[in-house]
C-alpha cells in the first residue's frame, strides 16, 4: 500500500526551512535567502520515493506581526499547520533549545499532527553543544538541509506518520506552481540577493505577460516597491542595477524552464502596498482585514 500526506515545514525566519524543501524535492522550488522573511506564502513541492509521496508546504518564518504583510504571512503559517499530516518544526540548532512549536506559532492548542523537531545547521555544533541538545529534545533529529546530514533519518520518519492513500499527483510532478509563480519568485530571489537591507522587503513582482508559445520565452514582469526613492535605488545610475538583476533572473528562470528567456523587466511604486489589503489580495495573499 501506498503513503502520501501533507508535510509542513515550519519554523521561525532564517531556520532553513526553504534550504530543506529544495533538498528534499530534489529541485530549487522555494527562494533562499540571508535575508529572514524571504518566503511570504506557502511553496509547494512534491518528493516521490518509493512508495511514498511528500507533498511539502514551505511556510513564512513564524514572527509577532507588525503589519498586514506579516500578519497575512503569520496566517499562511498557521493555517498550513493545521492541514499537516506531519509537521516538521525547523530549528537553528546554534540558537540551543528551541521553544515549543504552539509558543512559535502562538497557538492555544499544540498541532494535532505528529511534529517533528528537526536542528537545522547542527554541522556547526561543537560536541558539547550538540550533546546538550539531545539531551534536552531526545526525539529531535540533527540534520543539515544544506549538506544533506541527517536527512535520510528525517524522511524515513515524515514516512512513518504519513498515512496510507494513493499517490495524490504523478509520480514525475515536484510542485503544484506554475512556472509563472515560480518565475516572479525567482526575479524577488533576485532582488534580495542584490539589494541592501531595506528596498527588498519592499519588493513584489508581478508576471504580467508570460508566452511559453515564443522561443525564447516571452516573460514581462514588474517590480513593485513602495516609494519612488526605492525605484531610483533598484533602477540604479542610466539603468545598470536593474539591467544586473534582470541578466540574473533569467539565467535563474532559463534553468527552472530549460528554454531560453527573453525577460522584460520594469519596475513601479505602489505606494505602502505592504499595509494595504487592497494591494496585498492582487498580489495573492489572503488578508482578514
Amino acid at each position: 500500500m501506498t503513503k502520501a500526506g501533507t508535510v509542513t515545514v515550519a519554523g521561525k525566519p532564517n531556520a532553513g526551512k526553504s534550504t530543506l524543501l529544495n533538498r528534499l524535492v530534489g529541485q530549487k522550488l522555494s527562494i533562499t535567502s540571508d535575508k529572514p522573511q524571504s518566503t511570504r506564502d506557502r511553496v509547494v513541492g512534491i518528493r516521490t520515493d518509493g512508495d511514498s509521496q511528500m507533498i511539502l508546504a514551505d511556510t513564512p518564518g513564524l514572527l509577532d506581526p507588525t503589519y498586514l504583510l506579516q500578519s497575512a504571512m503569520q496566517s499562511a503559517a498557521v493555517s498550513a499547520l493545521s492541514d499537516a499530516d506531519c509537521i516538521v518544526y525547523v530549528c537553528d540548532a546554534r540558537d540551543g533549545v528551541p521553544v515549543s512549536l504552539q509558543q512559535a506559532a502562538g497557538l492555544k492548542a499544540p498541532p494535532r499532527a505528529a511534529t517533528l523537531i528537526a536542528l537545522n545547521k547542527s554541522d556547526l555544533l561543537g560536541p558539547n553543544e550538540r550533546a546538550t541538545l539531545a539531551n534536552a529534545l531526545p526525539d529531535a533529529l540533527f540534520i543539515s538541509a544544506l549538506t544533506g546530514d541527517g536527512l535520510p533519518a528525517l524522511i524515513a520518519a515524515i514516512e512513518a506518520h504519513l498515512p496510507e492513500s494513493p499517490f495524490l499527483f504523478p509520480v514525475e510532478d515536484v510542485s503544484i506552481h506554475s512556472v509563472r509563480f515560480l518565475a516572479a519568485e525567482l526575479i524577488r530571489e533576485t532582488a534580495l540577493e542584490q539589494l541592501g537591507a531595506e528596498v527588498p522587503y519592499s519588493v513584489a513582482c508581478e508576471i504580467e505577460e508570460f508566452r511559453e508559445d515564443r522561443s525564447p520565452i516571452y516573460i514581462r514582469a514588474v517590480i513593485h516597491v513602495e516609494r519612488e526613492s526605492q525605484k531610483r535605488i533598484l533602477i540604479g545610475e542610466k539603468g545598470r542595477r536593474i539591467k544586473l538583476l534582470g541578466t540574473a533572473a533569467r539565467k535563474k528562470i532559463e534553468t527552472l524552464t530549460g528554454s531560453s528567456v527573453y525577460l522584460d523587466l520594469w519596475v513601479k511604486v505602489l505606494q505602502n502596498w505592504r499595509k494595504d489589503a487592497a494591494a496585498l489580495r492582487r498580489f495573492g495573499y489572503t488578508t482578514h482585514n
